[in-house]
């Protein structure tokens, strides 16, 4: 299995309501310094709508400026209607993270 299709099965068993950061990402595929590449794998998601890549933000729970299916305010989106409250941004990674 390559490292992305690793990183889309990871990201898909994060729950509705919930968010995880690249970097856990990483850890749970076994490369945890390989945050970036997991940015660059949900970047060419195969499969908008079942992989939920909107689900994945930084480790402060800051929202990918470049959210490559509609922009921040899709990504934003997406989350609040899942219930996610987010603000200025940023999701509350204390309330919202998953564990991997």
């Amino acid at each position: 299995m390559s490292f992305f299709d690793e990183v889309y099965q990871i990201t898909s068993r994060i729950p509705y309501g919930c968010v995880a950061s690249y970097g856990q990402i990483a850890r749970a595929a076994g490369r945890p310094r390989a945050s970036r590449i997991v940015g660059c794998a949900l970047h060419a998601n195969p499969m908008e709508g079942v992989i939920p890549c909107h689900r994945v933000v930084n480790r402060n729970g800051r929202l990918a400026p470049e959210f490559v299916f509609g922009g921040l305010d899709a990504q934003r989106r997406l989350l609040e209607n899942e219930g996610v409250i987010v603000v200025d941004g940023h999701v509350d990674m204390e309330k919202y993270r998953c564990e991997l």
